[in-house]
């Protein structure tokens, strides 16, 4: 800090020596510093469509949100975040503390080049028909109640490892363009294997859905809750393991890879969102090894 002529006149006439002086103010200011680190967002994780990003709360909040949806804070102060495979480039989060201030984040999320694949035949025409949507709407009932639960697992916390092993056949993101309409986007992370392979937990969690009757797209479906609103599906299984409202943990197997539901071989869809983004697991995982 430095001073100018009144206040060191100040100084010298209380006294005291400069260094006592300089100690204390050293001492404040760093308490300070400390003070306006402690109510900063901390973060881990990257900031791009279909990322993911955990984070600690600035010191004394009382509530957090996300583009303006509340998001939940563990007890310690760490949440999770989100982004989806078409965030925008901008997103906000504001803080509220106990005291009534804001401390706002701003985002600036990264845009992926996604593999796109541009076909010169017209996209199937007409829709689903009755008789299909008869059948799809349970299961469909049956998917968004399972992505509501709230099981307060704290699998979210953990890094997460790869449910099984082998050649990625299909990348999260990648799409179809017909003629230049485009089609539905791969949802999720495909790994070829052989029927009846296992496949694990990629986190703890509890088990939320588990269609022994294959759903009439998924097959037999596996959906986990890995806490504070992140989810794992798992589709096409020959064989769920666990059963709902089990909880699971970390490397467990929970299921056999097959092709059941609409699949052209044996492989693992696995897909994960939180709330309602669709991420992107590779960016929890990292490469497969």
């Amino acid at each position: 800090m430095i001073f100018g002529s009144v206040a060191l006149a100040a100084v010298v006439a209380t006294g005291l020596p400069l260094s006592s002086i300089s100690a204390e103010t050293a001492e404040a200011e760093a308490e300070e510093s400390a003070f306006r680190q402690a109510v900063k967002f901390g973060f881990t994780g990257q900031e791009i469509q279909g990322g993911v990003m955990l984070g600690n709360a600035p010191a004394g909040t009382q509530s957090l949100s996300f583009d303006g949806q509340p998001v939940p804070i563990d007890e310690d102060g760490k949440f999770i975040i989100a982004f989806n495979r078409d965030a925008g480039q901008s997103a906000e989060m504001i803080a509220t503390l106990e005291n009534g201030e804001t401390v706002k984040k701003f985002f600036n999320v990264a845009p992926r080049n996604w593999k796109i694949e541009h076909v010169n035949i017209a996209r199937r025409s007409g829709g689903p028909s009755a008789a299909f949507m008869a059948r799809r709407r349970p299961e469909l009932a049956q998917i968004n109640a399972a992505r509501q639960v709230r099981s307060g697992s704290k699998g979210w916390r953990q890094t997460f490892i790869w449910p099984a092993k082998g050649r990625i056949s299909g990348m999260f993101g990648s799409q179809r363009v017909y003629k230049g309409e485009p089609g539905s986007y791969h949802s999720g992370v495909d790994v070829a294997g052989r029927t009846g392979t296992y496949f694990v937990a990629p986190a703890d969690g509890v088990v939320t859905l588990a269609a022994t009757k294959p759903f009439s797209l998924e097959g037999k479906l596996l959906m986990i809750d890995h806490g504070m609103g992140l989810n794992s599906a798992f589709l096409h299984a020959s064989e769920i393991l666990v059963k709902e409202g089990q909880e699971v943990k970390r490397g467990e197997p929970i299921g056999r890879i097959g092709a059941t539901g609409r699949a052209t071989g044996p492989h693992l869809h696995w897909s994960m969102k939180w709330n309602n983004a669709r991420i992107d697991p590779i960016l929890l995982t990292g490469p497969m090894h």
